[in-house]
């Protein structure tokens, strides 16, 4: 795909407003009604809106009018309009804005995408504003996971930055990051010519500022400078004019991370360190890496907790990924376990299901110990990735799903959940995931049942 030789660009970044009067909105865009506007960027405002066929609220994503036909300005707004409107329906992941639909109105193109209530980052990169070192790590292990899903599709983002990555809320706490605004994206499979040299110039990396070849590592340099601005309260080079930050980003070193923050790890200042190196041979090479990195901060207790709950999203995904139970998953599968099964710890004693109860649940062990007691008799001890109860889910009336024995904790230990009826509300592949577990868990035991009446003495 040949060079179109542009000057680099500098997408300019949405900004959130505070609110606006009815004056200023549209009533209408579509079959949307709009409620108000979230933000404004060099092309295009950002509307709150209301599906009324879905019964849901959307972002809506308007090119504004006014441009002159045939400027630059209007070329790269059709170019990005037409970049993202390529990829409806195509992203699926719980860490990437869903775009649900384009609509190439001559006037005034727009997309529909999922809302995302709580702002971007940006609000989270300044001093008196910085999140615990422990949520930033998190945020960063989820867009690496998220980038890296999208990088197996043939996408580069090269627009990485905190403004493009919006947040979920839960009271005053950061819980989920979402990746958004794929407006710049480079996409490998294309065979169109491809505008090079965009991105933020902020969070840019050298090769994608000499316009060169990119790959992973450009958005991985990216994400480094937005972990940077996250943790330190400022960008890893600041300059008051374009080219004397160029010459930042290729010649000068940022700051140690320690010298700008109180308590940051050693190895949280490395990792961001390669991840920003100049050369990109010296980069993290690929996604998975970063977020191994990352996860491995927590786990290794490198990183504070600062009062966070006792299991992250991370470790959790990083347990599952362990687990022969869960080996046939996807990410994304996985990635919805994490988050839509019930999560509890259970002590030494605790019966998770008594002999005669009917079952409304199965579950999955992630850590510690259970028995299977049949009247009083420990006929079976179970660990990490076993499962019980599933019955609950696979038998075909309800007398079957009546518990024969009882099983309880014999280790402390943690496990995952799920009724019937919420398991019904995961996507298909996640449930075939469950499905295909669930019939190697049954013939594993069927083979097992085999052995101990053919060769019982042996299987004593």
């Amino acid at each position: 795909m040949p060079d179109l030789e542009l000057p680099a660009v500098v997408v300019e970044p949405v900004a959130e407003v505070a609110g606006s009067t009815s004056l200023d909105l549209p009533q209408q865009i579509g079959k949307y009604k709009i409620k108000r506007k979230l933000g404004e960027g060099a092309t295009s405002d950002v509307y709150l809106a209301h599906d009324p066929f879905r019964a849901r609220d959307v972002a809506i994503k308007q090119v504004r009018s006014g441009l002159l036909p045939g400027s630059r300005e209007q070329h790269y707004q059709q170019r990005f309009f037409a970049a993202e409107a390529a990829l409806v329906g195509q992203l699926n992941h719980p860490n990437v804005v869903q775009i649900f639909d384009a609509v190439s109105d001559t006037a005034q193109p727009y997309l529909v995408m999922e809302y995302v209530g709580g702002g971007t980052l940006r609000r989270y990169c300044r001093p008196g504003h910085l999140l615990p070192l422990a949520v930033v790590v998190e945020i960063g292990f989820k867009c690496a996971m998220a980038l890296g899903y999208c990088y197996k599709r043939g996408l580069i983002h090269r627009d990485v930055k905190p403004a493009n990555l919006m947040v979920v809320n839960r009271g005053d706490h950061v819980v989920d990051v979402k990746v958004t605004d794929f407006g710049s994206v480079f996409n490998l499979g294309a065979d169109q010519t491809q505008i090079f040299r965009v991105g933020s110039l902020a969070y840019m990396s050298p090769e994608q500022l000499d316009g060169d070849t990119l790959d992973c590592r450009a958005d991985i340099y990216s994400l480094g400078a937005v972990l940077f601005h996250l943790v330190t309260g400022r960008a890893p080079f600041d300059a008051q004019h374009q080219q004397a930050m160029m010459q930042q980003i290729y010649n000068a070193q940022p700051p140690p991370l320690s010298s700008l923050r109180e308590g940051v790890p050693t190895a949280l200042q490395t990792l961001i360190e390669f991840s920003l190196a100049k050369d990109r041979d010296l980069r993290p090479s690929t996604w998975d890496e970063v977020a191994q990195g990352l996860t491995a901060l927590v786990t290794r207790s490198q990183v504070s907790r600062n009062g966070l709950q006792e299991v992250l999203d991370s470790e959790r995904f990083t347990l599952l990924r362990r687990l022969d139970f869960f080996a046939a998953f996807g990410d994304v599968e996985l990635w919805e376990v994490v988050h839509r099964a019930t999560w509890q710890r259970y002590n030494f004693g605790h019966k998770l299901y008594s002999k005669g109860d009917t079952g409304d649940s199965f579950h999955i062990v992630t850590q510690g110990e259970v028995q299977v007691v049949r009247d009083g008799v420990v006929v079976a001890t179970l660990g990490a990735g076993a499962s019980v109860g599933e019955m609950a889910y696979l038998a075909p009336n309800p007398e079957l799903r009546v518990h024969s024995v009882d099983i309880v904790v014999s280790q402390a230990a943690t496990t995952l959940s799920f009724t019937p009826l919420r398991l019904k509300g995961l996507s298909l592949d996640t449930r075939h995931g469950f499905d295909k577990a669930f019939i190697g868990v049954l013939v594993r035991r069927l083979h097992a049942a085999h052995e101990a009446l053919a060769h019982p003495r042996r299987i004593l």
